[in-house]
């Protein structure tokens, strides 16, 4: 009876023992079970997180080729900004170039209507070869011979020379506007007994003499002026008779208007321009 008991217990007892042993296994084909899931969940994660780094790089990526391509534009669009500007501004300036060139080309018509105006009205004295109406330097003059109006060394109008003066007075008060000098010029020869000690001197009295004649006759004397140039302007070379007497000469020369010389009246206006006075700053408290 006791040896049945004893193998009872020894049965129960290698029933247990497996029954543990069988559980214990069974746990740990779980927690296999467990580490692999879990496994399986870090590579999934580590997977979604190299995934998500690549995405980032790549969006970062194209954040620096937009942003490279923004700064490309907008250096673009400065430049054709800029070359818009210079373009308007080079248009404005060849607007304001033909302006001035219109208004050169109307002046030179203006002057070459006076020109062939006063020679018709001078044409009988021209034709007869008392006084040459010519261009010089851009100016219109009216040119008569020293002879026909001086003795020799004297700056006393003669008889013969108040004629043709008179008729060219006549002709130039048509033009009411316009500002005259009257130029004496002599030639290279020194002066002889005479009541003036230089050529110059002659050449300025003879100038005077003229002048006063013509305002006389009915000219704007607040239009004319006076001037000697003496031996010091000639139009021929002194080596002759003949140059000599083309150089002893009374000019009257049309002085042309501020106006009709191209940029002369605007140049003026710039160099007397004022600067804009300095902009200064407020005095700063030391408090």
């Amino acid at each position: 009876m006791a040896s049945g008991w004893v193998t009872f217990f020894a049965l129960a007892a290698a029933g247990g023992l497996g029954y543990l042993a069988y559980h214990e296994h069974d746990r740990h084909r779980g927690a296999d079970a467990d580490v692999a899931r879990i496994g399986g969940d870090a590579k999934t994660c580590a997977d979604a997180l190299q995934s998500v780094k690549t995405h980032s790089a790549d969006a970062d990526k194209q954040l620096a080729e937009c942003t490279t391509a923004r700064d490309a534009d907008k250096a673009k669009r400065e430049e054709t900004e800029k070359l818009a500007q210079d373009t308007a501004n080079n248009l404005s300036a060849t607007k304001a170039e033909l302006e001035e060139l219109r208004q050169e080309h109307a002046d030179a018509d203006k002057r070459l209507a006076m020109f062939k105006a006063l020679g018709q009205r001078l044409r009988k004295m021209i034709d007869a070869g008392k006084l040459e109406v010519t261009t010089r330097r851009g100016r219109m003059i009216v040119k008569l011979p020293a002879e026909v109006l001086f003795a020799s060394g004297s700056a006393q109008l003669s008889p013969e020379g108040q004629a043709p003066l008179r008729e060219v007075a006549a002709a130039l008060r048509s033009f009411a506007d316009r500002r005259f000098m009257i130029a004496g010029h002599t030639d290279n020869v020194p002066i002889g007994p005479s009541n003036f000690k230089s050529n110059w001197e002659l050449s300025t009295a003879r100038a005077v003499t003229v002048t006063e004649f013509m305002a006389g006759v009915g000219m704007n004397p607040a239009r004319l002026v006076a001037a000697g140039y003496g031996e010091y302007d000639p139009i021929r070379g002194n080596g002759s008779d003949a140059g000599r007497k083309e150089n002893r000469r009374i000019e009257i020369v049309l002085l042309p208007n501020v106006e009709e010389i191209s940029g002369l009246a605007k140049a003026a206006a710039s160099m007397n321009a004022k600067p804009e006075p300095a902009k200064t700053e407020p005095a700063k408290s030391d408090k």
